[in-house]
């Protein structure tokens, strides 16, 4: 299991002790979310303890067969639990920052929806418990969900009331393409008719990730062991006091595996009933709040700016790209806007696997007389060059994300995607200068 202790500092704590996917957004043409809900805490009747419950949500589905209800009310008990991850002990607060973060539901078919939460304190006098307010999507987008959020917040203070002809509009409006932008017209009492302008960030492979938070918790060395145990599917769990900072990093760290895909278990944060999900034997990304941090690990030798490594993560991957890979990140700027920055780390970690296994194109053979092709994993791991780069090559080969981003290739051998420009540019310099060069798909 690795431990990644994420503080907002520019250094923190990683302790390793030993031994899914990444969505990077979906078509335009659907609806922007599925609906929002508005989770209250209820008081219970033992002093302190609170239950997370629904108090609104848009739209009703009245219309539902039995069996489709009976769903619906797991996922809406499920997405009640992630919006107060903590547990059941509370107090009343007379303040209280809010904050933004997101989650994902897997469903039993392996499909995906992004649960986009926004906790804050209602209005009114006294103390009181916060309240979420939580979109669920197909869409993977943060950044363009929190704009939303901003809006339904300015409604919510006039009045519940107008949250719904806000949402209504936002369901009726297609979903951009990437790079595009939908208005929504939207009238507010004493502010008048509102143009809300919503825009999908160019790179749909980025618009869920922000690799800020990332890079403000730990040092570029820490990101690089990191990314060796995820990359080779181990048990990792990042502890925060925030939860947006757990969101946020778990994304991004899902985001470095780019074209490859998280496989497993992804609880970017873990409610407390779920904790034992901990001691699962198979890979997972986990995220765990502070206060939770004793339940799961010792963390007694952990302080300061100690790095802690019992195993191989500061090994795995090659010396030499090793060094590049820290090169390129400490080539961004200190003040990089995200966009900057998303570029700098998703350009880095990209050529890492263009020069450690895209030679795979020379390895993949057409079926005869099939649309599809065969993949001879043997040869394509003793023709990684260079020879350091051969036993990561050959791990990296046994894991599931390797093997599902194979069988897509032999189902679609001639489908030609974004990391294949990069390979077939790479390798063209290559020649160019005289060095590796592989082939294509024949």
């Amino acid at each position: 299991m690795c431990c990644v202790f994420l503080k907002t500092s520019d250094v923190c704590s990683l302790a390793s002790a030993g031994p899914r996917s990444h969505d990077p957004g979906h078509l335009s043409g659907q609806f922007f979310f599925e609906y929002l809900v508005v989770v209250g805490l209820k008081r219970k009747a033992e002093a302190g303890s609170y239950e997370p419950q629904i108090t609104y949500q848009f739209p009703k589905r009245d219309s539902l067969a039995k069996f489709q209800k009976e769903e619906e009310e797991k996922s809406l008990k499920a997405i009640a639990l992630f919006c107060f991850p903590e547990g059941v002990n509370w107090a009343p607060l007379t303040e209280y920052p809010s904050e933004t973060f997101s989650f994902v539901l897997t469903e039993v078919d392996g499909s995906r929806r992004n649960g986009y939460c926004r906790r804050l304190l209602p209005s009114g006098r006294g103390a009181r418990p916060p309240e979420a307010y939580c979109i669920i999507s197909r869409l993977a987008c943060f950044g363009l969900f929190s704009k939303i959020f901003d809006e339904v917040e300015k409604r919510r203070q006039k009045s519940m009331a107008m949250i719904y002809p806000f949402m209504q509009s936002l369901r009726e409006a297609p979903v951009p393409a990437p790079g595009n932008t939908v208005k929504i017209t939207s009238f507010i009492p004493e502010s008048g008719t509102e143009i809300i302008s919503l825009t999908r960030p160019v790179d749909s492979r980025l618009e869920h990730v922000d690799f800020r938070a990332l890079f403000r918790c730990l040092g570029d060395e820490e990101v690089l062991e990191v990314f060796a145990a995820t990359v080779l599917e181990r048990r990792i769990i990042f502890i925060a006091d925030e939860l947006s900072t757990l969101s946020q990093v778990l994304h991004a760290v899902a985001a470095l595996l780019y074209p490859f895909a998280w496989q497993h278990t992804f609880i970017s944060i873990v409610p407390t009933v779920l904790i034992d999900v901990v001691m699962a034997p198979t890979p997972y990304l986990l995220g765990i709040t502070s206060r939770m941090r004793d339940s799961i690990t010792d963390t007694s030798d952990v302080s300061g700016r100690q790095v802690t490594i019992t195993e191989d993560e500061d090994t795995i991957i090659p010396p030499k790209l090793q060094e590049e890979l820290l090169q390129a990140l400490g080539s961004r700027k200190k003040n990089s806007t995200e966009e900057e920055l998303n570029k700098v780390v998703s350009e880095a970690f990209l050529s890492f696997f263009v020069k450690t296994v895209g030679h795979f194109t020379g390895h993949v053979r057409r079926r005869g007389g099939s649309q599809t092709a065969i993949f001879h994993k043997e040869k394509f791991c003793k023709a990684a060059e260079p020879k350091a780069n051969r036993p990561f090559v050959t791990l990296f080969s046994k894991t599931q994300m390797f093997d599902i981003f194979i069988q897509h290739v032999e189902r679609n051998p001639h489908q030609e995607g974004f990391f294949h420009k990069k390979i077939a540019a790479y390798q063209k310099a290559e020649k160019t200068k005289g060095g590796w060069a592989r082939g294509r798909v024949v």
